[in-house]
């Protein structure tokens, strides 16, 4: 008879992760006016014809997203393409990182819908949205 509360519980939690997991994705999707609904991006260095794919994916806890980056990032800006998470930090920025929390590159917003690194200085990335 222990078998029957401990399964109440763990479907409970289970149906209460879900709810918390949809509503975490609608205020996504609502307050984060910046990013396109498609999540895709193009990344370009200042002045390099190079440019390639990132995609933020899905929210995996307050403000912290996963990120897909081509393999081609690293002709764009080396090291990038350790990059895993996107973080929304409270002050607008956008940072990239490898544990989602040590940043490789942080962006402002930009004009558009787009960032622009400001750490590192050089080189200059623009985070451009796509739709596709």
């Amino acid at each position: 008879m222990r078998i029957l509360p401990a399964l109440i519980a763990l479907a409970s939690l289970f149906a209460g992760f879900q709810l918390f997991r949809g509503v975490g994705d609608q205020n996504s999707k609502v307050s984060d006016g910046n990013a396109p609904s498609s999540g895709n991006y193009r990344l370009a260095a200042n002045g390099e014809e190079a440019t390639c794919a990132v995609k933020r994916g899905a929210e995996v806890a307050s403000g912290l997203s996963l990120l897909t980056v081509a393999s081609d990032c690293r002709l764009v800006f080396p090291g990038i393409e350790r990059a895993k998470f996107w973080r929304d930090q409270d002050d607008g920025t956008v940072a990239f990182s490898a544990n989602g929390v040590d940043p490789i590159v942080t962006f402002g917003v930009a004009d558009g819908d787009g960032y622009e690194s400001y750490v590192p200085t050089a080189p200059l990335l623009s985070l451009a949205a796509i739709d596709e």
